[in-house]
């Protein structure tokens, strides 16, 4: 299974043994099943033909002479080339202070011998699985990140229209979302301007601060575009492994972001976007992702966007939903308040809900110049 052809090679996997025995057995099983087993009699030579050809997955005996494979995979772990090949650990050692060592020096995994065929199998091709996303999602980012150098040579108002863009492109692979960016964008405007004007927040929350919102929080889902198709068009529920994947998308895309930041750091509207992209799927009660972030150590950008974002998940179908009213939305954001959102958000919320309800309906399909783009013209003219 080659870097560039992975899903068409066969894997190899590289069997660290000193009993040749078990490496017959191995060997013969592995070949069996359509892999490309390598098969080493002592961990020196496994990591000296790691260097000459790394694998995609090794199966590690514990008990061997000279090197044990706890020092084996030490070393595979501390090689920057190696360090992300999954070792599985078989070994004829049952003890669970043995099974805990072996994770603690990076094995993914733990068969004790003697094993089920089957079950070795299984475990194998769950963990190449894992290898395969993995790997797929640094591809992914790797080139997210080239995208967003590539267009972002030096940010600007005259630019905005181009960020926007690159957002409009990781939206465009969901055709459910339509003007998902143009109505969150508007629900953060109005949500920081109805909080500039509370002297408990007056302080915090700047012109500025507001326009950068507006301008950062069409980035909050950028990260989506390195997560598979498979996984972001699924119609029905997404297994726990797959969850696990859509979630890597808030820090994809604050890692992308913070790579332009790096080039332009005392861009503040980027600085915000990193903070939404990273913290918006953030809960106020502490049971959101990804740091499990709670009350205000949330970051107040992605507090505002938190809301604006499920407003809107609420009023739009989507792949695996249908809208809901505007009366129930408002129920089910308020129902919300402290425990997935700021109860000051949603107090705030409650009373522009009219306004949100304005921009539901009116940025669709065909609206697309509706909002404008220009942030001094201030906050939306909603009609009377």
């Amino acid at each position: 299974m080659t870097e560039g052809n992975r899903n068409a090679d066969p894997a190899n996997i590289l069997i660290v043994d000193d009993t040749p025995a078990n490496l017959h057995v191995l060997f013969d099983m592995l070949k069996q099943r359509g892999f490309a087993p390598r098969p080493v009699p002592s961990g020196k030579l496994a990591l000296q033909a790691m260097e000459i050809e790394p694998p995609d997955l090794v199966l590690l005996d514990i008990s061997m002479p000279d090197m044990d494979g706890y020092e084996v995979c030490q070393s595979i772990k501390s090689n920057e080339k190696l360090k992300e090949i999954p070792v599985i650990f078989i070994s004829a050692l049952s003890e669970t202070f043995d099974k805990v060592k072996a994770f603690s020096v990076g094995g993914v995994d733990y068969i004790p011998k003697p094993f089920q065929v089957e079950e070795v199998y299984a475990r194998i091709e769950t963990q190449l699985k894992v290898r395969r996303l993995q790997m797929e999602l640094k591809k992914n980012i790797q080139t997210l990140e080239e995208r967003v150098l590539a267009q972002i040579k030096e940010i600007s108002a005259s630019q905005m229209a181009t960020i926007f863009a690159l957002a409009k492109l990781a939206e465009s692979r969901d055709d459910d979302t339509g003007k998902h960016l143009e109505r969150v964008r508007a629900y953060c405007r109005l949500l920081a301007e109805h909080l500039s004007r509370n002297p408990a927040y007056g302080n915090h929350i700047s012109k500025t601060m507001i326009d950068n919102i507006y301008h950062a929080s069409p980035l909050h889902d950028i990260g989506k575009v390195a997560i598979p198709d498979r996984i972001l068009l699924k119609p029905g529920k997404l297994t726990v492994e797959e969850f696990e994947v859509m979630k890597q998308h808030s820090l994809i895309g604050a890692q992308t972001l913070e790579a332009v930041a790096r080039q332009y750091p005392q861009n503040q509207m980027i600085l915000i976007g990193i903070k939404i992209a990273h913290f918006h799927h953030e809960w106020w009660d502490g049971s959101g992702y990804p740091d499990g972030l709670a009350e205000e150590a949330i970051p107040l950008s992605a507090r505002i966007m938190a809301v604006a974002d499920i407003y809107d998940a609420l009023r739009s179908n989507r792949v695996y939903k249908s809208a809901v009213a505007q009366a129930e939305a408002c129920e089910m954001i308020r129902g919300s308040s402290g425990t997935h959102l700021d109860p000051a958000l949603v107090s705030a919320f409650w009373e522009l809900k009219g306004e949100f309800n304005v921009v539901s309906e009116k940025v669709k399909d065909g609206m697309e110049d509706w909002l404008g783009d220009n942030p001094e013209e201030g906050v939306i003219a909603f009609p009377t």
